[in-house]
């Protein structure tokens, strides 16, 4: 049964009169840290070359306040790469796979798509492929992690599902890990020992800039890069190593192509910001507050729960709900989905919370970003106008 929608709506629920201070609620970009304004930016290096002496020390700032901040290892290399989050892990998984077996694991979208990057682009022939739906997670005891290469988004941004710790790796393993933590990166303790490349990007924990990326290799990922050779071409973008050596300089500030000065600026400024509130352990109280708000609210509504099936792996970032009332269940897939925006886009018409739909791929339902730079005060502002906006579109299915 497909949602029916009468041209007149029916007034059923009292319009919240609070409204959050700050309505964005994108999983990327995300918000901006609380009390940001233009002015945060005064000091960028504009009209410089990334190479001079101002802009390759703000690069090298920027390197050391993401090591200081994640409490990365001293041997690890830290470096900004073009084409945020995706550049990154595509970097990575056409320099480093096909060395040995890999084992590809997906539980949302982006995952999906590192799926495809290695069965499809790439055609690695020992390539393993576990997937689990939306709201679960892998049998992590069907993965080989000592022997074989392991891909895996450590939180799934479209999912709402993030891996709960990283004690399915062994520390003597013989492969790699590769990580795409872009929306557990300042919020999520990550393992390091446990890891041997991270990719994120600046745009989601911390509110920064779009279209740079973070690349994070750990002394084996090192390893491999200078012993193994990928079979097939390397575009320059790609490039890590030349003459069979690590390019240092990529971890040192000069990145492979210009970087804005301005978002480097910026994600400056949000670094800076995290060490205020109290850097790694700071950043992850205030998004498990946010997630916190969420769950006093989903314990008391009937009608919403989490996507994320159990509460050891549910995200603190970037939160997804699915509406279980059983009218809605009733209704079949296009009518779920229409339900669903239908909440969404009466909440973004009142200017209430914006972005709040779920990821197109995803199923029908809510999605909010409950990072670091978000206030726990405008995450409880906003559950108000969800009720709201169920009680308006419930009525509406008579």
């Amino acid at each position: 049964m497909t949602m029916p929608m009468p041209a007149a709506e029916t007034a059923v629920a009292t319009t919240p009169a609070i409204k959050p201070a700050v309505v964005n609620f994108s999983s990327g970009p995300c918000a901006k840290r609380p009390g940001w304004t233009p002015d945060a930016l005064k000091s960028a290096a504009l009209g410089r070359s990334h190479r001079a002496k101002i802009g390759k020390t703000k690069l090298e700032q920027a390197i050391e306040l993401t090591r200081d901040v994640l409490g990365v290892p001293a041997d690890y290399r830290i470096g900004i790469v073009p084409a945020s989050d995706t550049g990154a892990v595509e970097m990575a998984l056409w320099s480093l796979l096909g060395a040995r077996g890999v084992d590809m694991l997906a539980w949302e979208s982006f995952g999906s798509e590192w799926v495809t990057d290695v069965v499809k682009q790439l055609k690695l022939a020992d390539a393993r492929v576990f997937k689990a739906g939306y709201g679960d997670l892998v049998d992590f005891s069907q993965v080989d992690t000592r022997t074989r290469d392991v891909v895996f988004t450590w939180n799934g941004t479209t999912s709402g599902v993030r891996v709960p710790n990283a004690d399915w790796i062994p520390a003597d393993r013989e492969g790699l890990t590769i990580c795409d933590a872009t929306s557990a990166a300042f919020a999520q303790r990550l393992d390091w020992p446990k890891l041997d490349v991270v990719t994120f990007s600046w745009q989601k924990v911390l509110g920064g800039e779009a279209a740079h990326g973070m690349l994070i290799l750990s002394p084996r990922a090192v390893e491999r890069l200078e012993s193994y050779t990928p079979a097939w071409p390397l575009p320059k973008i790609f490039r890590l190593t030349k003459g069979g050596k690590l390019i240092e300089g990529i971890f040192k500030g000069e990145t492979i192509n210009t970087p804005s000065m301005l978002c480097v600026e910026d994600y400056l400024d949000a670094l800076n910001w995290a060490k205020a509130v109290g850097a790694l352990d700071g950043l992850i109280a205030r998004a498990d507050a946010n997630l916190a708000a969420i769950e006093r609210f989903v314990e008391k509504t009937p009608w919403i729960d989490f996507l994320a099936k159990d509460a050891a792996t549910r995200s603190n970032t970037s939160v997804c709900l699915k509406v279980v009332d059983p009218k809605v269940a009733a209704l079949d897939a296009d009518g779920q989905a229409a339900f669903a925006k239908v909440l969404s886009s009466a909440i973004e018409a009142e200017k209430a919370g914006l972005d709040i739909a779920s990821y197109r791929d995803a199923p029908p339902g809510l999605r909010i970003w409950c990072g670091a730079t978000v206030e726990t005060s405008d995450v409880e502002a906003l559950m108000p106008w969800l009720e709201w906006s169920f009680q308006k579109a419930i009525a509406q299915l008579g």
